[in-house]
């Protein structure tokens, strides 16, 4: 397998846990009434139809992976990718696909921190991955 190959399974595969991680952490905060706490109401089901699209999401996005920047400071990388599906979310996800307003104020108005701050778990965790796996 050539060296490129292999570099693209492993950021795939590490997107893939960190869209993993990042789903049972939204799920669990919707679980224990934090999200709706916060005015939020995001509150999903774990099902395989709602786990499956996000895992897979998460191995696309975990391609920007590839990209040389911040090899060294692995918290600051998992964040700044993360911007990258934090912004489609708030952009057009919510406004667009799920009718949920611009930056999906229509679920509440912390709506945007907590897609920032789950969104922060998936490039964390999955450039914490690829840190353990090299």
């Amino acid at each position: 397998m050539t060296s490129m190959v292999k570099k693209i399974t492993l950021v795939f595969g590490a997107g893939c846990l960190g869209g993993l991680v990042n789903s049972l952490a939204v799920w669990f905060f919707g679980e224990i009434g934090f999200t709706q706490a916060l005015g939020v109401k995001i509150v999903p089901r774990l099902t395989a139809s709602w786990l499956y699209p996000r895992i897979v999401w998460g191995g696309i996005w975990g391609l920007l992976f590839l990209l040389p920047l911040m090899k060294n400071k692995i918290l600051s990388r998992g964040f700044v990718y993360s911007l990258g599906p934090t912004l489609v979310q708030l952009f057009i996800v919510f406004p667009i696909k799920a009718h949920k307003g611009v930056m999906g104020f229509d679920l509440g108005l912390m709506t945007p921190l907590l897609v920032v701050v789950f969104n922060a778990i998936w490039g964390i965790s999955a450039a914490i991955w690829l840190r353990l796996a090299r």
